[in-house]
């Protein structure tokens, strides 16, 4: 079967956006400790350069590179360029992302525009900078980060929660279709990590008066998970091509709830939220 030239991982060559920091750049490590060679995406330029260089320090094959993932082009030439030079790619996982928290009535236009340019445009473009290559070499893995948000509703993070939703069902369509290809589809849905992007990361947000004390205090009770950990979980469903990988496990209960009963998820949600809200003096 044509799968059988996919190397899992030893030997893989991987690309990895979003590759400076947390779930990224835990990905990137976990891959290189298994053998494969890494290829970092990231618009931070020296915190990607520094992620790189630490895998290199273990003996591994990694390098960086500086990559808009809103960027087509730029995403197209990163894949090419990797495959002309190691002659092969064996997974691209699409995990540039931004979270921006906050009302929906409180979003301005360019907060619409940059979580669909990101969380959702840098997975479609790295589908279609991918997919064919990956059909036309026989073997090839696509893993796109989603979230819960992306199975569940999400009061407080509505734009996210969209474009997550938009990357699982591309990815569970785009799954389907790629048997025959010999390209294999997953789609990662964290629950609390803790990363950057929990008080919005670098080029995300928070909107109105809440302090970062608030919002991490909030994260804090659903137990964020180690990076690494996580890390170590996800690869362990990839690599046996699991379609939807949901880590921490415990979060799959929230997804069965909603699929058993949208209305009583719907329902707690709302007390949730209305919780939240009183706590932040909102």
């Amino acid at each position: 079967m044509k799968n059988n030239r996919l190397r899992v991982y030893n030997g893989a060559v991987a690309v990895v956006t979003g590759g400076a920091s947390g779930i990224g750049r835990a990905l990137a490590g976990e891959l290189a400790r298994r053998g494969a060679e890494v290829v970092l995406a990231d618009l931070q330029d020296e915190a990607v350069g520094a992620a790189a260089a630490e895998i290199r320090s273990m003996g591994a094959k990694a390098t960086a590179t500086v990559l808009d993932v809103a960027d087509s082009e730029a995403v197209q030439n990163l894949v090419r360029e990797t495959m002309a030079r190691t002659g092969r790619l064996d997974f691209l996982f699409s995990n540039a992302g931004i979270g921006i928290g906050g009302e929906v009535r409180d979003y301005t236009l360019e907060d619409w525009n940059r979580l669909i340019d990101v969380n959702l445009r840098g997975v479609v473009h790295g589908v279609q900078a991918a997919y064919g290559p990956m059909a036309d070499q026989g073997f090839g893995h696509l893993v796109n980060t989603a979230s819960m948000a992306g199975l569940c509703p999400t009061p407080f993070s509505a734009g996210y929660g969209m474009t997550k939703h938009a990357v699982v069902g591309l990815s569970n369509a785009l799954r389907i279709e790629g048997v025959g290809l010999g390209v294999r589809v997953s789609v990662i849905c964290p629950g609390v990590i803790r990363t950057p992007i929990l008080d919005g990361g670098r080029y995300g947000r928070v909107i109105g008066d809440i302090s970062r004390e608030q919002t991490l205090a909030t994260w804090e009770r659903l137990r964020p998970m180690d990076p690494a950990v996580f890390a170590s979980k996800v690869l362990d469903q990839v690599a046996v091509n699991r379609a939807i990988i949901i880590v921490p496990g415990w979060w799959r209960i929230f997804w069965w709830i909603y699929r058993l009963s949208p209305a009583l998820v719907m329902r707690l949600a709302r007390k949730s939220y209305g919780n939240m809200k009183r706590e932040l003096g909102m």
